[in-house]
């Protein structure tokens, strides 16, 4: 098996069939050969037998003597479309280049292997073709209406000899080239052009083929851009002998020039301003050069942007073709002329500010008597903007009320005056607004207090919104014309500057509310001059001298400047010296009363004299209080606190100031005894569960006395801390009428209070637990019977504290849970032997079959 491979020259498979006078290009091309990748040509010519030379790419000089001429006019020329291809181009083919084609090639190649040249039949037939407009057209210039219809017809026929094909297009020129219609190609395809797809396929462009040979051209539904030269152009095809269609010639001819007249639609007049509740006049102006039956819809169309669309914009009014207006109140629709439609709005608001554009159809009468819409257009917005109405008038604010002091009211009145042009659709409403007053130039922003809403619905702000709902401020509207602010109680923060804003509203068509216009008050400042509050009290002890179990009295006068209506509550406190070990802190208050005149027992405990204090108003700046049957323990120095009220918002009332008054001392010149008291315990140290005895002992010195002349008050106490830093705990007292009174105990263990001598007393703790260590110690109250029989009641004394230490018995302890163990260890031990032997005995007990044998002697021998 072998392989060759040479140069190929190739040309077209023949006989090529060209009509005369049309230009003919021959391709030549080589491949497979070697050298370099440009190769050269020679083109050669035979009618008969001989080839003569025509034309050569490398050698001038090749062209024989008959073509000289012809290659030199460039009738007759060389293409080159490749290094490896050129085509042969003859001009103006004439029936003598009727014959054979041959083209060669220069041998570059290393080996001569392949073919060098190739030769094609080239046939020129007569031109057949025929191309012409239609003879029924008067005038080539058509002048339409867009929407209109239109046809165009061209004639084209051949009568070549041999079986050729026509190819049939339409085609526009509206500016300086053709552009593609409709075709029907010479393989009988329609084939629409770029840009007419979509019109080919809804009917509206067509291509009919009639009698003697004509094409008919049928447009429908024209616009604009249909307009301008119309041609047809008819190409000859022919089969070649590789089974390809070839063009072998073209002719057009312009059939008519059609110019479109445009329908536009337009608003007579551009932007239009207009004022509130006038009529909104619009015309909507055809314009169209259409002069048989037709019919307009119209359509009004408003938007908010004059950008919208269609879809986003609202319909205002339609007329359809039979003249037939939708329904509306307020807008009418009318037929002025034959094409102009005039829109009205009555009484236009604010609202119908923004575009206005209209929308025009053309209808047609067809054949059967429907109609058909020929063309739509819409115009261009027109900006219309409405003019508010805005009512004239004044606005003028002033205080009815203004304070003096604190917590007085405050009442604002803002009035409408000089009201002019306003109608029953106008309502007025308010806004109330606070501006801090500074001194200087300084700018403070002002606050919102409340506003009104169109309906009069009151919204506060954020800075009153807690005393307006309070009722704190009051909202109201006076008159018609007036609109008031009441704050029941103005503070301190209230001062400033106030101003109100009135503000009209307008009602539209659809009840709706805008607001117009708003006019502002000048301010009215609310300030007060404010002084520091004042007061003075004075003590005054009406006795100078009493003794003990004598009546104390004293009173206090009140003086205060720059306080509105005061009131005054007093409290009586009494400075015991610090010996008094009742009130370690010094202080007692004892008896109180408020503003009200209530009377309130504080601090006193004194059972025996609950009503042996009393604290009386005299007058409405004096105050008196009485202490009967006072005791030495009620030495001390006696001072009257007393408070200023002043009234507040809402019936309460407001603390001013507070005044301290100078003391007024009471003291007893005695030489009765001196009480001293101390703890004693002979075992500090106890074991849990013993008995602890703790003696609290009195001792006197100076003036004896008698033991029924003397009384105590004995209370025990305990600190459960090595350090006494927590506080003391209330065991149990014995007062001294011999009442004893214990505290609750959490514990187990026990307490006894006892007195056994006229001095001494005993506490014991029965049963300790660990949890009753700590200090212990005793305070006493001394009572002595005076001269007069009166028991006078001694200052209070406190004994020095003493540990008492609780430790556990561990012998104690043990004992009896050891004995217990041991008991059970042997009641369980005899228990398990008792168990084992009823076991052994009657539950695992084998009784055993034994074979019985007989007892018989042996026989002798003899005998056997």
């Amino acid at each position: 098996l072998a392989f060759c491979r040479g140069r190929i020259v190739r040309v077209p498979k023949g006989p090529l069939i060209r009509v005369v006078g049309t230009e003919v290009a021959i391709p030549c091309s080589v491949s497979d050969y070697d050298g370099p990748s440009e190769q050269n040509f020679d083109w050669e010519f035979s009618r008969e037998a001989d080839f003569v030379r025509i034309v050569s790419t490398w050698d001038s000089t090749f062209t024989s003597e008959e073509y000289q001429k012809r290659v030199g006019r460039g009738d007759i020329k060389l293409r080159r479309s490749s290094n490896d291809a050129v085509e042969l181009v003859i001009r103006n083919i004439q029936p003598a280049d009727q014959g054979r084609y041959k083209c060669s090639t220069p041998s570059t190649d290393a080996t001569v292997q392949g073919n060098y040249d190739a030769e094609v039949q080239v046939k020129v037939i007569s031109d057949g073709l025929s191309v012409s407009g239609s003879k029924a057209r008067s005038s080539t210039s058509l002048r339409l209406s867009e929407g209109d219809s239109f046809k165009l017809r061209c004639s084209a026929i051949t009568t070549s000899p041999e079986h050729t094909h026509l190819h049939v297009t339409w085609q526009v020129k509206s500016g300086s080239s053709w552009r593609d219609i409709l075709s029907l190609t010479h393989e009988g395809k329609f084939q629409p052009g770029p840009g007419y797809e979509e019109r080919y396929r809804s009917g509206d462009i067509r291509l009919d083929t009639g009698a003697n040979d004509t094409y008919r051209l049928s447009v429908s539904q024209a616009s604009s851009a249909d307009g301008g030269a119309y041609r047809c152009l008819v190409s000859e095809w022919v089969r070649g002998a590789d089974g390809s269609w070839q063009k072998i010639q073209e002719k057009s001819v312009e059939i008519a020039t059609v110019s479109i007249q445009r329908t536009d639609v337009v608003i007579s007049t551009s932007n239009v301003s207009v004022t509130e509740r006038d009529s909104l006049d619009l015309t909507c102006n055809i314009t169209t050069d259409r002069s048989g039956i037709f019919q307009a819809e119209v359509m009004w169309y408003f938007s908010a942007s004059p950008d919208d669309t269609l879809s986003d914009a609202q319909l205002l009014l339609s007329m359809d073709h039979d003249s037939v207006v939708s329904d509306s109140t307020l807008i009418s629709l009318s037929h002025v002329d034959r094409n102009s439609y005039r829109l009205l709005v009555r009484d236009v608001d604010v609202e119908d500010s923004g575009y206005y554009f209209c929308e025009a159809a053309i209808w047609v009468p067809l054949h059967n008597g429907s109609w058909h819409k020929v063309v739509e257009r819409t115009s261009a917005p027109v900006s219309v903007v409405v003019t508010a109405l805005e009512p004239d008038y004044d606005v003028f604010l002033n205080a009815s009320k203004t304070p003096k002091f604190s917590d007085d009211p405050t009442e604002l009145n803002c009035r409408i005056t000089n009201v002019q042009d306003t109608e029953a659709n106008i309502r007025f409403t308010v806004s109330w607004y606070y501006r801090q007053h500074l001194p200087g130039d300084d700018v403070v922003a002002e606050e919102l207090l409340a506003s009104m809403d169109a309906d009069w619905t009151l919204l506060p702000g954020d800075r009153g919104r807690e005393r307006i709902q309070n009722g704190e401020i009051i909202f109201y509207k006076k008159s018609a014309d007036t609109f008031s602010m009441r704050i029941q109680w103005t503070s301190e923060s209230d001062r400033g500057d106030y101003f109100c804003v009135i503000s009209a509203w307008s009602r539209h068509r659809n009840n709706s509310w805008v607001k117009s216009r708003d006019v502002t008050s000048t301010p009215v400042n609310i300030f007060w001059a404010t002084q520091d509050y004042t007061l003075t009290v004075e003590a005054v002890k009406l006795k100078p001298f009493f003794v003990a179990g004598h009546t104390f009295e004293m009173t206090c006068k009140v003086s205060s400047k720059n306080i509105k209506t005061p009131r005054y509550s007093v409290l009586i406190t009494a400075e015991k010296p610090l010996t008094d070990q009742s009130n370690p802190n010094g202080t007692t208050r004892i008896i109180s009363l408020n503003q009200d005149s209530v009377v309130r027992l504080e601090d006193w405990t004194d059972q025996t004299r609950v009503d042996g204090v009393v604290l009386e108003k005299v007058q409405e700046n004096e105050f008196r209080y009485r202490m009967y049957q006072t005791q030495i323990s009620d030495a001390g120095l006696y001072r009257c606190v007393v408070t200023a009220w002043s009234p507040g918002g809402g019936g309460m009332w407001r603390e001013a100031v507070n005044g301290l008054s100078n003391p007024i001392q009471i003291d007893f010149q005695t030489s009765g005894p001196v009480f001293n008291v101390s703890v004693h315990s002979d075992s500090p140290t106890i074991y849990q569960g013993e008995v602890a005895d703790l003696l609290c002992i009195i001792t006197t010195e100076g003036m004896p006395l008698e033991p029924d002349d003397m009384s105590f008050d004995v209370s025990w106490f305990a600190v459960r801390s090595f350090a006494l830093d927590r506080e003391p705990i209330l065991l149990a007292s014995l007062d001294r009428r011999g009442i004893v009174t214990q505290s609750r105990r959490n514990g187990s263990s026990d307490l006894s209070l006892e007195r056994i001598s006229p001095l001494e007393f005993r506490l014991r703790v029965h049963g300790c637990q660990d949890h009753d260590f700590g200090n212990h110690y005793c305070a006493v109250t001394p009572w002595v019977r005076s001269a007069t029989g009166v028991w006078q009641r001694e200052p209070d004394i406190k004994a020095k504290p003493i540990f008492l230490s609780v430790k556990m018995d561990v012998l104690n302890a043990f004992k009896y849970p050891l004995l217990i163990g041991i008991g059970l260890a042997t009641v369980i031990g005899l228990l398990s032997c008792l168990i084992g032997y009823c076991s052994s005995r009657w539950c695992c007990k084998k009784e055993v079959q034994e074979t019985r044998r007989e007892r018989r002697r042996l026989m002798s021998m003899e005998m056997d």
